[in-house]
This record gives structure tokens, sequence and C-alpha cells, in this order.
């Protein structure tokens, strides 16, 4: 199943609990503008390459669009469009005033120097600067690009805008970047997993976790969960998974990587596993903080853990997402386990909206707030309906967008 097709399957459920017309559906559904461009710019060694960049703007109609910006090989059309998709409702969700966009450029970035990459980025705006703007898109960062690919971006835009520091976020803080955006997925998938937790009446002492992907996400999400008190028993990242029954030294892990480029490559204080071993690990509950679609129906049989938080995008594909529901497997979706990134990511746009700076502290303390208050939205819902919490979050997003384009009119 293809990403798009995942992404749609779940919105159908979920319009078929709020009896949406299939009007209404294809409307939603279909994307406002897909922008595809050339990017071809000349490489270190003086040859010339080209790659495709991707921007689709899904929907607007409860404030600008936002999403990511990806730089990896496997970026398509139809994966773009699907996380698109998902941030609107993901945005919704969270009472965000934002639409849903993603963007994305197919290369692998670590085989590309830091020249290159800058050139590649301006080139990229280059062709999407009129359709972007802090009125219009705000893009972020994604998997493959960082602080200073959204520094590159504020920097082309403004050759052409003049001075907008609101059109990207996640920019580094010594350019009208916000303290506590990097962390912000991370720990927004802390707070959650440790407020799930609460409502299932699970002490953290006795609730094993595996992360499986330990780059920004997974990484802060492990520092939040071990000061909770949540043994991490294995972690991993492209090198392989790392696993110690009793629980791993997150500060040990951490320090590692640091001082290894960022890589878990031979560490050596946990036995080596391999991914697979990891999803199928005798734990409580499993966090895939990487790539999507790692959880399907050729696998989901090995899972173990009793609750599942979705801190990837989409990274349990739904003949998984079927076969778990029935084995009363709790999974807490995505399009609000990993919202914190684009929560900060509202906080800094209005900060350089205001020109005004927030400590770090007010930072926790709004991210804690809205996170806190869209899962009691979306657990109610859950509860009252009897449906699971992906069905009760996706019912929320969509019946909040269906009801504004409905106020707003269609003409």
């Amino acid at each position: 199943m293809k990403a798009f097709e995942a992404t749609s399957h779940y919105f159908n459920q979920a319009a078929d609990v709020l009896q949406l017309p299939e009007a209404i559906r294809k409307m939603l559904l279909t994307p406002m503008r897909e922008v595809q461009v050339q990017v071809s710019v000349e490489m270190d060694n003086g040859d010339l390459a080209t790659f495709v960049g991707y921007r689709v703007q899904h929907d607007n109609v409860r404030g600008p669009f936002k999403g990511g910006l990806r730089y990896h090989p496997e970026v398509d059309l139809d994966e773009v469009r699907s996380l698109a998709s998902l941030m609107t409702w993901k945005t919704a969700v969270a009472n965000l005033p934002f639409g849903g966009a993603k963007g994305g450029i197919a290369l692998e970035p670590r085989k590309y120097s830091r020249r290159e990459l800058e050139r590649i980025t301006r080139k990229f705006i280059d062709g999407i600067h009129d359709f972007i703007g802090p009125d219009k898109d705000i893009p972020a960062p994604d998997m493959g690009t960082t602080s200073e690919v959204m520094a590159w971006i504020m920097s082309q835009y403004n050759k052409y805008h003049g001075f907008n520091p609101g059109v990207v976020t996640s920019k580094p803080v010594e350019l009208f970047g916000m303290p506590g955006r990097e962390e912000a997925t991370g720990r927004g998938v802390g707070i959650l997993t440790v407020k799930l937790c609460q409502r299932l009446k699970r002490k953290p002492k006795d609730t094993r976790i595996a992360i499986q992907g330990f780059g920004n996400v997974g990484t802060h999400a492990a520092k939040f969960l071990n000061e909770a008190e949540f043994p991490i028993v294995a972690v991993s990242d492209l090198s392989g998974a790392y696993y110690r029954p009793g629980g791993l030294n997150i500060r040990e892990v951490l320090t590692y990587a640091m001082k290894n480029g960022g890589s878990l490559n031979g560490f050596a204080e946990a036995e080596h596993i391999s991914h697979e071993e990891l999803l199928g690990a005798d734990i409580e509950v499993l966090i895939p903080a990487a790539l999507g679609g790692v959880i399907h129906g050729g696998n989901v049989a090995a899972i173990k853990a009793q609750i599942l938080i979705e801190a990837a995008n989409a990274p349990v594909l739904p003949d998984a997402d079927r076969i778990l529901h029935e084995r009363g497997v709790i999974v807490l979706p995505d399009i609000l386990a990993n919202a914190g990134g684009v929560t900060a990511s509202y906080f800094e746009w209005v900060q350089n909206r205001q020109h005004y700076k927030w400590t770090l502290d007010r930072v926790r303390q709004e991210l804690d707030s809205v996170m806190s208050r869209s899962f009691e939205t979306v657990w109610d819902y859950s509860r009252n309906h009897n449906i699971s919490l992906r069905l009760a979050a996706f019912v929320v997003g969509i019946e909040r967008v269906s009801r504004a384009t409905m106020i707003a009119g269609i003409d």
C-alpha cells in the first residue's frame, strides 16, 4: 500500500464515523496545490547535478500551510502528498491556526558537502519562493534537514521578499529561532507517553520501553522518559539496535552518540541486535521514531508491546494497525503523538510575528498545555464513542477542518 493510499484509508474510516458526503470527502482529500520543480546545481567537482523538489499544499482553511521539508532518497510525490494530508489533520487535532503542507527533495544528504546542500536548498527556494511566506506556507525541518537548512531558506526568501523571519520555523536561535524547538517533538512524545501510561494505570518503573530510531526525536524522547523513570531497554539507529534487559544508561548512550558523530555504531555497553529484534522485544511500550511503514503485515505478529507510540510519521501500515487493534494494543497515532514539533513551530512563528522572545520555561509550559489538552480531547472522544485513539484523532481533526470549510463557504 502506497503512502497516500494508507492516509486515505484512515481518512475514510473517520469520514464514515462523521457521515461525510462523498463530495466533501473528495474535496478534503484533494491537495489544493502541488508544486514540482527542477533543482539543477553545480557540484563541488564542477559536475552538474539535477534533483526534483516537491511542495504539496494540502489545505489552508484554518490558517497558512505548515509542514516540514524532507531530504531523503525515497522522497516522491506520493509520499509528500500523504505527509501533507497528515499535517492538515495534525494541526487541527492540536487546534493550531495552520493548514497542512509538506515538501522534499529526493537525495541522500550524507553524500553531499555542506556547500552543495546549501546550493541545492537555495535553488529549490528560487523555484518555490512565490508559494511560501509567513502568511502563505511556513516550512520546517524534517528528516535530513536541520536548523541550518532553515537559515538558508530564510536567507534566500529574504532576497526576494525582504526581512521575514516567520517564513520558516526551527531556525537557529541566533537567527530568530526559539529555545526548545529542537527538543519539542521528542519532548511531546515523552509527555504523551507519560499521560497515556497514567490513564492505563501503568507505573513508570514497571513499563519497559524500546525506541526504534535515535535521531532528534528519539534522543529527546529517551531523555524525557528516562528522567520520568521509565526503563529504556533498547534503542536503534542505522548501525543496528542496542539492547539491555535491565535498562540502558541513557546518559551514557547519549554521550557515546555525541562523541561518535551522532552514531551508536560500536556501542559496547549493550547487546547488538537487529532492527526486527527490537520491534519484537519483550517490552510494554514500543516507540517507532524513524521511517514510515516499519510495522506492516509481515512483521506485526512479532510485536509484543501492549502500547505503541507513533513518534515517526505513518510508521504503522493499515493492515498492521487493524491486527494491533484486534489484539487490544493501544496505538497513540502520529497526528497526536508527534504534534509537539508543529506546536513549538507555532510558538516560534508567533514570536517572529510579534518580534518578542519567550523563555525556555514558557515554551515548555505552553507545549505541555497544548499537548495535554489535545490528548484529553482525543482520549475522551475515544472512550465516549468506543473507538481507537487513531480513529478518534482523525475524527477530531477532520471534523474541525470540515466545519471550518463549511463555515467559510465553497465559493
